[in-house]
């Protein structure tokens, strides 16, 4: 067919399919990126428009860019200044979506309908030992609170023993329909969010659990690796994104740089010399999957300078002598976990997501993570509650949670005795420009 006759059927397509055939084959690809085709589609979208002023008059004339616009310019421009702009509008977008903010968690109050709102998703990337790439898109989404649970199964997962890395990227349509809403067929951007190394993940991971199908491997942060018993084969690989900057983490990096925090403007700290850190609120959620075990807030916590140690400063949010902050979890733990085929629980495991709050309401220290229990070797020393203490803990580089738990039999309910926070000292001075 003549160039001209497919230059003509190609000025009747909308952006997403002209992008399409100009994957086809190269004369399809320099024809799609003419200029004249693209001023159209940009024109309609942005109505590109320049101002003239009359020398003798306060009125103004539009005059819509036309010939002059094609005049000079290299094949593809207008294709670039569209995508250039349809990115820059994405990135707007999601800015707007975020700024009303929930006191009580200081995260973006419509986070599951931002999401919704942006056409965000997840995937993952593993990448073998030849350097083949295996992308898994489809997954089950579960969103809580303060974190979304996300999991990726199937029978086509390459075995460990091959694997070298696993990177997680959030996906968003570059470009809308003709409704307005995020366009499924069309570009989509990417944004690296973590990369992960799987060599030796056996050895080099925390062991979560296991019970009669799986084993759990925890990375930080956040990711889970669930293992067929006896076998090096992947059964499911599960992902715990905190709400903390996730549209900006997931929308605004590139495919191989993360998106980097703003940042901190260090306030004063130390308002009364006798203070580390003061009038600070948590937020703490576990959950195991469908069930949610706990979903608490604690106010007024704070740091005497006297509780600063090896490198922590420490806020003690239940205290075990104190009876009325102990909290019960209904039930036995566990985390639930699916594939095509099977489904199961793994005992004494689950997620947790803790926000913490700094005196100004800014959220200061956030994760999601899965964690577990190990059964402690002391006893318990409280009357009220007689029965094994379990403890769970939790570490990254900026900060490490303590939980001590007491089974009641009689009852089926485990009760939080104890929880603590230590946060690093340099997470601390980076924050507020302090010397601790």
């Amino acid at each position: 067919m003549p160039s001209e006759m497919l230059m003509k059927i190609f000025s009747y397509l909308d952006a997403v399919s002209l992008l399409s055939v100009g994957c086809v084959n190269k004369l399809f690809y320099h024809l799609a990126n003419d200029n004249g085709i693209w001023l159209k589609i940009y024109s309609r979208c942005f109505q590109p428009k320049r101002t003239i002023w009359a020398m003798k008059s306060e009125q103004t004339e539009t005059v819509f860019l036309g010939c002059a616009a094609l005049c000079d310019r290299k094949p593809g421009h207008w294709k670039k200044e569209y995508i250039f702009k349809q990115i820059a509008a994405v990135k707007t977008r999601v800015m707007r979506l975020v700024k009303p903010v929930d006191p009580y968690t200081g995260l973006p109050c419509i986070n599951k309908e931002a999401m919704k709102a942006s056409g965000l998703s997840w995937i993952i990337v593993l990448k073998d030992k030849n350097g083949k790439e295996h992308v898994m898109e489809k997954a089950n989404l579960s969103f809580k609170d303060t974190s979304v649970t996300i999991i990726w199964y199937s029978p086509d997962l390459p075995c460990l023993d091959i694997l070298l890395t696993l990177k997680l990227y959030g996906v968003v349509p570059l470009l809308s329909d003709q409704r307005g809403a995020p366009s499924k067929n069309g570009p989509r951007l990417r944004s690296l969010i973590a990369e992960y190394h799987l060599a030796n993940v056996t050895e080099s991971s925390v062991a979560v659990g296991a019970d009669k199908l799986v084993q759990l491997f925890g990375l930080n942060p956040g990711l889970l690796v669930g293992l067929w018993k006896e076998k090096n084969e992947i059964a499911f690989v599960m992902v715990n994104l905190h709400y903390h900057q996730l549209l900006e983490r997931s929308t605004l990096g590139s495919a191989t740089v993360q998106y980097t925090l703003p940042p901190n403007k260090p306030v004063l700290d130390d308002v009364d010399p006798e203070y580390g850190l003061h009038d600070y609120n948590l937020h703490v959620d576990m959950h195991g999957g469908r069930r949610t075990y706990l979903c608490g807030t604690f106010r007024g916590l704070f740091c005497r300078k006297g509780d600063i140690a090896n490198g922590y400063l420490r806020l003690t949010v239940v205290r075990l002598k104190d009876h009325t902050k102990h909290m019960p979890l209904p039930g036995t733990l566990g985390l639930s976990w699916e594939t095509d085929v099977f489904k199961g629980n793994v005992k004494d495991c689950y997620v947790m997501d803790v926000t913490l709050l700094d005196e100004t309401g800014k959220p200061f220290w956030c994760f999601s993570a899965p964690v577990h229990m190990e059964p402690s070797s002391k006893a318990s020393c409280l009357y009220d509650y007689m029965g094994p203490i379990y403890t769970t803990d939790y570490a990254d580089a900026e900060g490490k949670v303590s939980v001590e738990l007491v089974w009641l039999e009689e009852t089926k309910e485990y009760i939080i005795v104890n929880l603590v926070l230590y946060i690093s000292t340099k997470k601390v001075n980076d924050w507020y420009g302090t010397n601790y």
